[in-house]
Protein backbone atom coordinates (compact mmCIF):
# COMPACT_ATOMS: atom_id res chain seq x y z
CA UNK A 1 0.00 0.00 0.00
CA UNK A 2 1.26 3.16 -1.06
CA UNK A 3 1.28 5.24 2.27
CA UNK A 4 -0.25 9.00 1.83
CA UNK A 5 1.68 11.98 3.66
CA UNK A 6 -0.18 13.64 6.59
CA UNK A 7 -2.86 14.96 6.26
CA UNK A 8 -3.25 18.78 6.14
CA UNK A 9 -5.61 20.66 8.76
CA UNK A 10 -8.77 22.00 7.37
CA UNK A 11 -10.66 24.14 9.70
CA UNK A 12 -13.68 26.45 8.18
CA UNK A 13 -16.06 27.02 11.15
CA UNK A 14 -17.64 29.79 9.88
CA UNK A 15 -18.10 28.40 6.41
CA UNK A 16 -19.22 25.51 7.37
CA UNK A 17 -21.91 26.93 9.62
CA UNK A 18 -23.24 28.95 6.86
CA UNK A 19 -23.23 26.61 4.37
CA UNK A 20 -25.26 24.21 6.59
CA UNK A 21 -27.81 27.04 7.24
CA UNK A 22 -27.95 27.71 3.66
CA UNK A 23 -28.44 24.26 2.49
CA UNK A 24 -31.70 23.67 2.72
CA UNK A 25 -33.19 26.21 0.23
CA UNK A 26 -30.31 25.21 -1.97
CA UNK A 27 -31.26 21.42 -2.24
CA UNK A 28 -35.26 22.27 -2.79
CA UNK A 29 -34.06 24.66 -5.72
CA UNK A 30 -32.44 21.78 -7.82
CA UNK A 31 -29.01 20.45 -5.58
CA UNK A 32 -30.89 17.22 -4.62
CA UNK A 33 -32.25 16.38 -7.80
CA UNK A 34 -28.57 16.70 -8.82
CA UNK A 35 -27.55 14.63 -6.14
CA UNK A 36 -29.81 12.05 -7.77
CA UNK A 37 -28.40 12.36 -11.42
CA UNK A 38 -24.65 12.11 -10.32
CA UNK A 39 -24.98 9.34 -7.66
CA UNK A 40 -27.35 7.18 -10.07
CA UNK A 41 -26.37 3.58 -11.27
CA UNK A 42 -23.09 3.49 -8.66
CA UNK A 43 -22.30 -0.16 -7.52
CA UNK A 44 -20.10 -1.65 -5.48
CA UNK A 45 -17.60 0.65 -2.68
CA UNK A 46 -17.50 4.05 -3.12
CA UNK A 47 -15.31 6.85 -1.52
CA UNK A 48 -16.68 10.25 -1.29
CA UNK A 49 -13.90 13.01 -1.59
CA UNK A 50 -15.08 15.83 0.42
CA UNK A 51 -18.41 14.54 1.98
CA UNK A 52 -19.15 18.00 3.90
CA UNK A 53 -22.13 17.65 5.88
CA UNK A 54 -23.56 14.36 4.42
CA UNK A 55 -26.42 15.79 2.62
CA UNK A 56 -25.66 13.04 -0.92
CA UNK A 57 -25.86 10.18 1.68
CA UNK A 58 -29.70 9.83 1.36
CA UNK A 59 -29.07 9.88 -2.19
CA UNK A 60 -27.33 6.61 -2.95
CA UNK A 61 -28.69 4.03 -5.12
CA UNK A 62 -29.08 0.82 -2.78
CA UNK A 63 -26.74 -0.84 -5.60
CA UNK A 64 -23.77 0.48 -3.26
CA UNK A 65 -22.73 -2.12 -0.74
CA UNK A 66 -20.15 0.73 1.48
CA UNK A 67 -19.63 4.66 1.37
CA UNK A 68 -16.26 5.71 3.00
CA UNK A 69 -17.26 9.40 3.47
CA UNK A 70 -13.93 11.38 3.91
CA UNK A 71 -14.23 14.75 5.47
CA UNK A 72 -11.55 16.56 6.77
CA UNK A 73 -13.49 20.05 8.31
CA UNK A 74 -14.48 18.62 12.00
CA UNK A 75 -18.08 20.74 11.95
CA UNK A 76 -19.12 19.22 8.95
CA UNK A 77 -17.81 15.45 9.80
CA UNK A 78 -20.40 16.59 13.08
CA UNK A 79 -23.05 17.54 11.16
CA UNK A 80 -22.31 14.06 8.51
CA UNK A 81 -22.30 11.53 11.57
CA UNK A 82 -26.18 12.42 11.83
CA UNK A 83 -27.37 12.20 8.44
CA UNK A 84 -29.52 9.95 6.67
CA UNK A 85 -28.24 7.20 4.77
CA UNK A 86 -30.01 4.64 3.66
CA UNK A 87 -26.64 2.40 2.60
CA UNK A 88 -23.49 1.70 5.20
CA UNK A 89 -21.61 4.90 5.83
CA UNK A 90 -18.31 4.95 7.08
CA UNK A 91 -17.33 8.59 8.13
CA UNK A 92 -13.19 9.46 8.88
CA UNK A 93 -11.22 12.31 8.87
CA UNK A 94 -8.88 12.88 5.99
CA UNK A 95 -7.99 15.23 3.01
CA UNK A 96 -8.64 14.59 -0.58
CA UNK A 97 -4.67 15.01 -1.06
CA UNK A 98 -4.28 12.18 1.77
CA UNK A 99 -6.97 9.73 1.42
CA UNK A 100 -7.06 7.23 4.40
CA UNK A 101 -7.64 4.53 2.09
CA UNK A 102 -5.19 1.36 0.56
CA UNK A 103 -4.33 1.27 -2.94
CA UNK A 104 -7.31 -0.19 -5.89
CA UNK A 105 -9.56 -0.50 -2.90
CA UNK A 106 -12.97 1.29 -4.07
CA UNK A 107 -15.13 1.14 -7.22
CA UNK A 108 -15.71 4.31 -7.81
CA UNK A 109 -15.01 7.73 -6.40
CA UNK A 110 -17.07 10.65 -6.04
CA UNK A 111 -16.62 14.55 -6.20
CA UNK A 112 -19.38 16.74 -5.07
CA UNK A 113 -18.81 20.58 -4.96
CA UNK A 114 -14.97 19.98 -3.53
CA UNK A 115 -12.55 20.25 -6.46
CA UNK A 116 -13.29 23.63 -6.84
CA UNK A 117 -12.21 24.17 -2.77
CA UNK A 118 -8.66 21.75 -2.58
CA UNK A 119 -5.18 23.17 -2.35
CA UNK A 120 -4.45 21.16 -5.48
CA UNK A 121 -6.48 19.24 -7.68
CA UNK A 122 -4.31 17.47 -9.79
CA UNK A 123 -3.06 15.91 -5.88
CA UNK A 124 -6.87 14.87 -5.41
CA UNK A 125 -7.57 13.40 -8.81
CA UNK A 126 -4.22 11.49 -8.34
CA UNK A 127 -5.33 9.75 -4.93
CA UNK A 128 -8.82 9.25 -6.80
CA UNK A 129 -6.70 6.99 -8.68
CA UNK A 130 -4.37 5.52 -6.66
CA UNK A 131 -7.21 4.44 -4.25
CA UNK A 132 -9.72 3.01 -7.78
CA UNK A 133 -9.43 0.01 -9.04
CA UNK A 134 -8.40 -0.23 -12.77
CA UNK A 135 -11.63 0.60 -14.67
CA UNK A 136 -12.84 2.32 -11.53
CA UNK A 137 -15.32 5.01 -12.16
CA UNK A 138 -15.09 9.04 -10.94
CA UNK A 139 -18.16 10.66 -10.67
CA UNK A 140 -18.21 14.74 -10.66
CA UNK A 141 -21.04 17.76 -9.68
CA UNK A 142 -18.50 20.67 -9.41
CA UNK A 143 -18.96 24.32 -10.74
CA UNK A 144 -16.32 25.12 -13.14
CA UNK A 145 -14.94 28.20 -15.27
CA UNK A 146 -17.57 29.28 -17.94
CA UNK A 147 -16.90 28.40 -21.56
CA UNK A 148 -17.90 31.39 -22.46
CA UNK A 149 -14.38 33.64 -22.84
CA UNK A 150 -15.63 36.97 -21.70
CA UNK A 151 -17.83 35.22 -18.50
CA UNK A 152 -14.72 33.39 -17.60
CA UNK A 153 -12.57 36.50 -17.17
CA UNK A 154 -15.25 37.74 -14.95
CA UNK A 155 -14.86 34.37 -12.89
CA UNK A 156 -11.29 35.28 -12.87
CA UNK A 157 -11.18 38.36 -11.33
CA UNK A 158 -13.76 37.40 -8.52
CA UNK A 159 -11.87 34.44 -8.20
CA UNK A 160 -9.51 37.17 -6.31
CA UNK A 161 -11.99 37.63 -3.51
CA UNK A 162 -14.04 34.28 -3.60
CA UNK A 163 -11.57 31.92 -1.97
CA UNK A 164 -11.68 34.21 1.20
CA UNK A 165 -15.41 34.35 1.91
CA UNK A 166 -16.38 30.73 0.65
CA UNK A 167 -13.88 28.89 2.39
CA UNK A 168 -11.40 28.53 0.05
CA UNK A 169 -13.67 28.13 -3.03
CA UNK A 170 -12.26 28.89 -6.59
CA UNK A 171 -14.77 29.94 -8.78
CA UNK A 172 -12.98 29.37 -12.13
CA UNK A 173 -11.44 26.68 -12.10
CA UNK A 174 -11.13 24.29 -15.25
CA UNK A 175 -12.04 21.37 -13.34
CA UNK A 176 -12.59 19.24 -16.77
CA UNK A 177 -9.36 19.82 -17.99
CA UNK A 178 -7.65 18.34 -14.97
CA UNK A 179 -9.84 15.44 -14.67
CA UNK A 180 -8.84 14.30 -18.37
CA UNK A 181 -5.12 15.63 -17.44
CA UNK A 182 -5.53 12.92 -14.55
CA UNK A 183 -5.55 10.46 -17.09
CA UNK A 184 -9.81 9.81 -16.50
CA UNK A 185 -11.41 9.61 -20.17
CA UNK A 186 -14.98 10.91 -19.61
CA UNK A 187 -17.77 9.18 -20.52
CA UNK A 188 -20.89 11.39 -20.11
CA UNK A 189 -20.97 15.18 -18.89
CA UNK A 190 -23.84 17.66 -18.48
CA UNK A 191 -23.07 21.04 -18.61
CA UNK A 192 -25.58 23.43 -17.05
CA UNK A 193 -26.30 27.23 -15.85
CA UNK A 194 -27.33 26.79 -12.33
CA UNK A 195 -29.45 30.26 -11.57
CA UNK A 196 -31.93 28.69 -8.70
CA UNK A 197 -33.29 32.21 -8.12
CA UNK A 198 -32.58 33.78 -11.62
CA UNK A 199 -29.82 35.13 -10.42
CA UNK A 200 -26.13 34.73 -12.65
CA UNK A 201 -23.43 34.17 -10.22
CA UNK A 202 -19.65 33.69 -10.36
CA UNK A 203 -20.27 30.01 -9.65
CA UNK A 204 -23.36 29.33 -12.18
CA UNK A 205 -21.40 27.51 -14.56
CA UNK A 206 -21.96 23.89 -13.72
CA UNK A 207 -20.92 20.08 -14.87
CA UNK A 208 -22.14 16.52 -13.86
CA UNK A 209 -20.38 13.90 -15.38
CA UNK A 210 -18.60 10.78 -15.10
CA UNK A 211 -14.73 9.01 -16.36
CA UNK A 212 -13.19 5.81 -16.06
CA UNK A 213 -9.56 5.49 -15.37
CA UNK A 214 -7.60 2.54 -16.69
CA UNK A 215 -4.62 1.74 -15.64
CA UNK A 216 -1.70 1.71 -18.22
CA UNK A 217 -0.31 -0.90 -16.53
CA UNK A 218 -1.05 -4.66 -15.62
CA UNK A 219 -2.28 -4.31 -12.29
CA UNK A 220 -1.93 -7.87 -10.23
CA UNK A 221 -5.61 -9.56 -9.83
CA UNK A 222 -7.61 -8.86 -6.80
CA UNK A 223 -7.50 -5.66 -4.53
CA UNK A 224 -5.27 -4.38 -1.69
CA UNK A 225 -7.02 -5.20 1.69
CA UNK A 226 -9.72 -2.89 2.22
CA UNK A 227 -8.19 -0.96 5.50
CA UNK A 228 -9.31 2.57 6.15
CA UNK A 229 -6.94 4.30 8.85
CA UNK A 230 -8.17 5.45 12.27
CA UNK A 231 -9.75 8.58 12.48
CA UNK A 232 -7.53 10.95 14.18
Amino acid sequence: MTTPSKPERVHHPLFARAYARLAPSAESAGVAEHRDELLAGLRGRVVEIGAGPGLNFAHYPATVSEVVAVEPEPHFRRRAAAARSEVPVHLVAGTAAALPLADQSVDAAVFSLVLCSVGSPAAALAEAVRVLVSGGELRYYEHVRSQDVRAGRRQDRFDRVWPYVAGGCHCSRETESAIAAAGFTVTHVRRFEFEPRGIALPVSPHVIGSAVWRSAQPRLPGRAERTVRPET
